[in-house]
Formats: C-alpha cells, sequence, structure tokens
C-alpha cells in the first residue's frame, strides 16, 4: 500500500511526463499565432520571443482589427489559428485573410480533444502552443465567391422560414374565425387562398361569392367551400389576419429580390459549358422554387447535370455545391467527402475490436441535403430507390436513409470529379443483380463445405 507523499510524487511524475511528451514534439509552424474569439474582445497569444507583451487583447471594432493585424505583421506571423464561436469569428476571418495571413478555423471540440492541459492558460496561448506543434487542422471552408454565394442562399431560406411563419398566423386567424378554408384547399397560400383573403379583407362577406373565387383546379366544389366559409368575423380576428397576410406580402417581395441578387450574382462565374436554354431540369416542383432558371446556371458553372441522379433535384443540388464549393479536390477522395458529410461510419477500435461503428454527428446543410434527397426515393422505380428499399427492409428506415444518402453523395462526387454523365439502369437490373450476388455467395459456401452445387429455378414458382 502506498504511504500519501508516495501518491504525490505518482500524480507529480505523471504530470511531468504529460509536459515533457508535449514539450518534445517538433515545432511544425514558427510564425503561429492564436486568437481566442469573444463577443466583446479578442484575446490574441504570439511566440515569447516577438514582443515584450507576448499576449494582447483587441477589442471587437474593425480599427481594432486592423490593428491586431498591424501588430501581427510586425511579430512576423505567417499562421493563424482559431475558434469557432458563433459569427464573431466571421469579420476577422475575412480581415487577416485579406492581410494576407494563413487563417484556419478550429472546431473547439477538437482543441479539447488533444491531449496536454490548460490550467492558468489563456485559450489563446494553448491554441498558438497547438497550432506551433501542427496539432490543428483548420475547418473546410468555401472559396471567397462560393460564401458570397452560400450567403444569399441562407438568408433565403430565412425568408422563407420567416413567411411560413406567417401562413400559420393566417390559418390561426381563420381557425379563430371558425372558417376552414385549408381544409378544403389543399394550399392557403395559393390562387384560390390568395384570392380568397384578399376578399375578406376588402369586405367580402357572402360565403358564395367568395366561393366562386375557387380556381377551376379545385378538386372540392363551390358548395362544399362555401359551407367552409360561414364564420363569424370578428374584429379582432380579422385584424390579425389583416397584419400576418400583409407580412406574408412583404417576405415574398424580400424573398424574390433575394433572388433577384443570387441571379445576378451567378451570372458572374465562368462558364464551363453552354447549356440549351430550351433543355428543363428536374425541379422540386415547390412553391419555394426560384423565380429564375436554376438549372441552367448549375449546369454553365459546373459542366455537369446533377439532377440526372434520382433524388435530387435543382435546389437540393444548389444547396448542396453552395456549402461544398465548386472544387473537388479540396476534399480529393470520395471517402474523405463521404466522412466529411458525416455519411460513413466511424469505427472506434480498442483491442482490436470494434466496439461502435455509428456515423459522426454533424451539423451540415449539404448531409441534410443528401439524405432528404435519399428519403425522396422510397418510391422511386430506380436502381437507387431498389437500394434504399433493400436497405429498408434490413436496418430500417434512418439507416436506409443515411446508405442511400452515402451512395447519393459518392456518385455526386464522381460526376463532380469526371465530368461524367449519370445512367440509372432501372431497379430491375439492381434486383438482378442482388439475386445474382445472393446465388454467388451461397455457392462460395458450398464450396467451403466441400460441395458443389447446381441451381434450377422451380417450375411455376416466380423468385423475388
Amino acid at each position: 500500500m502506498k504511504k500519501p507523499g508516495q501518491k504525490k510524487q505518482v500524480k507529480a511524475r505523471k504530470k511531468r511526463s504529460k509536459k515533457n511528451n508535449l514539450d518534445s514534439l517538433p515545432f511544425i509552424n514558427f510564425n503561429a499565432a492564436g486568437i481566442d474569439i469573444g463577443s466583446e474582445e479578442h484575446w490574441v497569444a504570439v511566440p515569447k520571443d516577438r514582443d515584450e507583451e507576448p499576449v494582447r487583447k483587441f477589442d471587437c471594432f474593425t480599427s481594432d482589427l486592423i490593428a491586431m493585424a498591424e501588430w501581427l505583421k510586425k511579430c512576423e506571423i505567417d499562421t493563424v489559428v482559431m475558434e469557432s464561436t458563433g459569427v464573431y469569428w466571421i469579420p476577422l476571418f475575412q480581415i487577416l485573410e485579406t492581410q494576407g495571413f494563413d487563417v484556419k478555423l478550429v472546431n473547439a471540440r477538437h482543441v479539447k480533444n488533444v491531449p496536454g492541459r490548460k490550467t492558468d492558460v489563456l485559450d489563446c496561448q494553448w491554441l498558438q502552443q497547438l497550432h506551433t506543434y501542427g496539432l490543428l487542422s483548420g475547418s473546410f471552408r468555401p472559396e471567397d465567391s462560393i460564401c458570397v454565394l452560400r450567403s444569399y442562399w441562407r438568408h433565403r431560406e430565412n425568408l422563407i422560414r420567416y413567411a411560413a411563419s406567417h401562413i400559420q398566423h393566417m390559418q390561426k386567424a381563420l381557425t379563430e374565425m371558425n372558417l376552414h378554408l385549408h381544409k378544403v384547399i389543399s394550399n392557403l397560400t395559393g390562387v384560390t387562398g390568395i384570392r380568397i383573403i384578399q376578399a375578406i379583407l376588402a369586405g367580402e362577406r357572402d360565403p358564395l361569392k367568395l366561393a366562386q373565387m375557387r380556381d377551376p383546379r379545385i378538386k372540392n366544389n363551390a358548395e362544399t367551400i362555401a359551407k367552409s366559409l360561414e364564420g363569424d368575423y370578428r374584429q379582432e380576428h380579422l385584424f390579425a389576419l389583416k397584419q400576418a397576410f400583409e407580412l406574408y406580402c412583404t417576405y415574398q417581395q424580400q424573398i424574390e429580390a433575394c433572388e433577384q441578387e443570387t441571379e445576378a450574382y451567378l451570372t458572374q462565374f465562368d462558364s464551363k459549358c453552354n447549356p440549351d436554354p430550351t433543355k428543363k431540369y428536374k425541379s422540386s416542383r415547390s412553391k419555394n422554387d426560384p423565380s429564375f432558371d436554376l438549372g441552367i446556371h448549375l449546369y454553365r458553372i459546373t459542366g455537369v447535370d446533377f439532377t440526372k441522379i434520382d433524388g435530387l433535384d435543382v435546389l437540393t443540388v444548389f444547396t448542396i455545391l453552395t456549402e461544398v464549393g465548386l472544387n473537388p479536390e479540396a476534399f480529393g477522395t470520395e471517402k474523405r467527402f463521404a466522412s466529411w458529410l458525416g455519411l460513413c461510419s466511424e469505427n472506434r477500435i480498442t483491442g482490436g475490436r470494434i466496439i461502435s461503428n455509428k456515423t459522426r454527428k454533424v451539423v451540415n446543410r449539404a448531409s441534410k441535403a443528401f439524405r432528404m434527397g435519399a428519403n425522396s426515393l422510397k418510391n422511386s422505380q430506380s436502381a437507387l430507390g431498389g437500394y434504399f428499399r433493400r436497405m429498408r427492409a434490413r436496418k430500417g428506415a434512418p439507416k436506409a436513409i443515411t446508405a442511400t444518402a452515402h451512395k447519393l453523395a459518392r456518385i455526386f462526387f464522381h460526376l463532380w470529379k469526371t465530368g461524367d454523365t449519370y445512367q440509372d439502369l432501372g431497379a430491375d437490373y439492381y434486383e438482378q443483380k442482388y439475386k445474382e450476388r445472393v446465388i454467388e455467395n451461397i455457392k462460395k459456401r458450398a464450396r467451403k463445405l466441400g460441395f458443389e452445387l447446381t441451381l434450377h429455378p422451380l417450375a411455376g414458382l416466380e423468385v423475388s
């Protein structure tokens, strides 16, 4: 049994050994700085021999950020590392990148997983030390032109979400007046719904006159719609309906303005091919489709028609490209691309045994787009649709979505890198290849047991 003094000596030896192991690492980045990002102030650390005060604090104002860049140049810093904290890192990242620094944005979780102690050491000093030893890798960030396009597209998604909330407000106001318009038409903001709401706000209360505004494509007849429009038109609910409708229209105008900015910016990208203006690309058939022909721009700047892939439409492809950029060499291989998306298993091995092979949890819009595309294949009569249904029968829907999204990502990357054209071979081809694979596995197992099988199909029995 160890005495109390001996326990302290053991702990001290362990602490010294860990410190010595970290200090014995070779320097990779000699001119490295670390920055701890905050909402009001940033702490910056440089090597101790570069300045009398190697750790300094700078405010978040633009003049202070420029002063920080000048101080880093004075200290002969080449590369800078910072943690991703909300959106506070974006202005500093852009300024330092413009000034010619090699800026790396690292995940805070990765910094914590690196062995070592941070006791009595500022975060910026810890980041600077790890970056000096080359223990940190920067997060992926596409080229600046794609970042601009991504900002437009993400802003458009926010506007759509805000507009959708006001549709709920309109429906609530109608329900409070016992007007069940949303039950007799499929879309409250469609042609019929907008006409009726505008007439109600203009003072019309006759259900029969309101029902005559229905579009001929509406399945329910005028009598059913008129019955749903008999209600209690109270003033306070009409006021709420009016404000919700006006806000919805305002957001629709803002969405249209955002789409105009996006289209104008897309025209600045270099063309890889000349698309056929008469060709139609696969759309999502949603009311959220942009007002301009996005498919032509995608084909022009990439040279590949990604919408040929089953499950991927124009909106999905554009969301993916605004997140991953236009350069496939940034990811290298299909495996790295799938790993970055978090669509492949992450094997955790201990003692030569795999204890977990779950996929890594990531917050990634491109990964979400691939998953949505995979989920849309459940009724598709294509090879990918057959694969999805086969995986769903074996492992359930969640794992089938992940597996199919992984396959979609690999096909996407292959087309992205080679410029090939995707050709679907159909669900029947996939099922036939699956049967051949199962039969070959049965024969192999029989040969291992010392038998040779000869298979004959049974008469009158259809094999599925």
